[in-house]
């Protein structure tokens, strides 16, 4: 029970304290540029490369369901491209981000922590929230819809290559976009930046929390990596099943 409150309840007692530490010292904009360049920049590949291999994955599915049920891509197209818009670019791009920079930040922060560097910035007036949370965040929000719109271009091309290729379909049919409206997208854009806001959270808590020496900053980088990525996936969820209870 007390694992689930922590899950649930630290983040947003992190976030809450980076708020009133912003608003109070304010947020070095620079600090935040260079962490989006440690979140997004250093991710790129690895999104884009991943999704790649997500939509050639996807597109082979489409074609195996199309050939058994219809017996044409150009039938369920659209309806996978609408899914990969909508639900799967977004959270698996939010995912591999999460594998990386999540990993990083936690990794960073631990070591920073059991090296006792958190407390000689608090005893030098520095606040840790304001200093090395909130730029972290504000990376987060900027990068992951940055990089879930890369992700899901790449895993596009990608299907439309493959398609063209390997089954020799018109790829262009998977990318039709009939089916994508504006709501989609913004269930696109919410799950990116909900998933962007909590990833640098779960790491910093994660981190902060960091307590020994070499062993806790491996345990530490574990915990910030599996907690963001569950924590992508329930807000996948939770986004996904208000819209749907709206009926859009």
């Amino acid at each position: 029970m007390n694992r689930v409150l922590s899950f649930f309840g630290a983040p947003v007692v992190f976030l809450v304290r980076t708020a009133r530490a912003g608003a109070r010292e304010g947020i070095s904009w620079r600090e935040s540029m260079v962490q989006l360049h440690e979140l997004g920049g250093r991710s790129v590949w690895l999104v884009m490369s991943g999704m790649a291999f997500f939509g050639a994955v996807l597109v082979t599915i489409a074609n195996s369901q199309a050939r058994r049920f219809v017996g044409n891509v150009a039938v369920l197209g659209p309806a996978y491209f609408e899914l990969l818009v909508r639900e799967l670019g977004p959270v698996v791009s939010a995912l591999l981000t999460a594998s990386r920079a999540g990993a990083g930040h936690a990794a960073e922060l631990s070591t920073m922590s059991v090296n006792e560097q958190v407390e000689a910035l608090e005893m030098s007036a520095g606040d840790p929230y304001s200093d090395l949370v909130a730029p972290r965040i504000v990376a987060g929000v900027l990068g992951v819809p940055l990089l879930s719109t890369l992700g899901t271009v790449a895993a596009t091309l990608a299907a439309v290559a493959v398609a063209g290729v390997v089954f020799g379909v018109d790829g262009r049919a998977f990318m039709d976009p009939r089916y994508v409206d504006g709501w989609d997208l913004l269930v696109a854009a919410l799950k990116a930046g909900a998933c962007g806001l909590y990833i640098p959270l779960a790491a910093a808590v994660a981190g902060l929390r960091a307590r020994g020496g070499a062993e806790a900053v491996g345990a530490a980088t574990t915990e910030g990596v599996v907690t963001a990525s569950l924590g992508c996936l329930l807000i996948d969820f939770a986004v996904s099943l208000a819209f749907h209870l709206l009926r859009l």
